[in-house]
């Protein structure tokens, strides 16, 4: 099924629920999945228990949708941009975009189909283009399903990563990963 934007949101606010502050999370107090440095960058001064949910939808579709340009990207592969999406609000745009760069460096042969592009985190033109390249050799359902798989894997181990890099992140692993199992079924 094919998911607009409005739905994504709408998907991370139902399962990030409302007000939390817990103790391992580094993001601090959250409504709706948005921390209160997200919140006060796009100039919410309240309370984070009354964070509205309206601001919260406008924030997810800025920051982490149309300004990363995932937007873009669902032009050309919705699965794809709703996966960045996700990694982008669950550790950052930057990082999310970095993951599919690179899965498109490794997957273009050497630079064969299409140029290498810096995996900078900035999605832009180039990177467009060399995903449009991607497209064009392997644009078939099991060429989307590679580019997308690797760029989970990517995802995967990063969140391996963060957990055993910090033990006090190990209690948010399992769900981070059974997330991304649920997505993929």
């Amino acid at each position: 099924m094919v998911k607009s934007a409005l739905q994504l949101v709408d998907e991370v606010i139902a399962r990030e629920g409302g007000y939390s502050n817990h103790p391992a999370d580094r993001g601090g107090p959250t409504n709706w999945g948005i921390t209160e440095q997200v919140a006060r960058a796009y100039g919410y001064r309240g309370d984070m228990r009354s964070l509205p949910r309206a601001l919260a939808v406008e924030i997810y579709l800025k920051r982490y949708w149309s300004g990363p340009r995932f937007d873009q990207v669902a032009s050309r592969d919705m699965a794809l941009a709703a996966e960045l999406f996700d990694a982008g609000v669950n550790m950052g745009p930057a990082r999310a975009g970095a993951f599919y760069q690179r899965a498109l460096n490794l997957l273009n042969r050497g630079a064969v189909d299409y140029p290498d592009v810096a995996a900078d985190g900035n999605v832009g033109p180039v990177s467009l283009a060399a995903h449009d390249g991607y497209l064009r050799k392997r644009g078939d359902a099991e060429g989307r399903a590679v580019l997308l798989w690797l760029v989970r894997s990517f995802r995967t181990g990063r969140y391996a990563e963060i957990a055993e890099a910090n033990g006090s992140q190990e209690v948010f692993l399992y769900g981070w990963v059974a997330r991304q199992v649920r997505d993929a079924a």
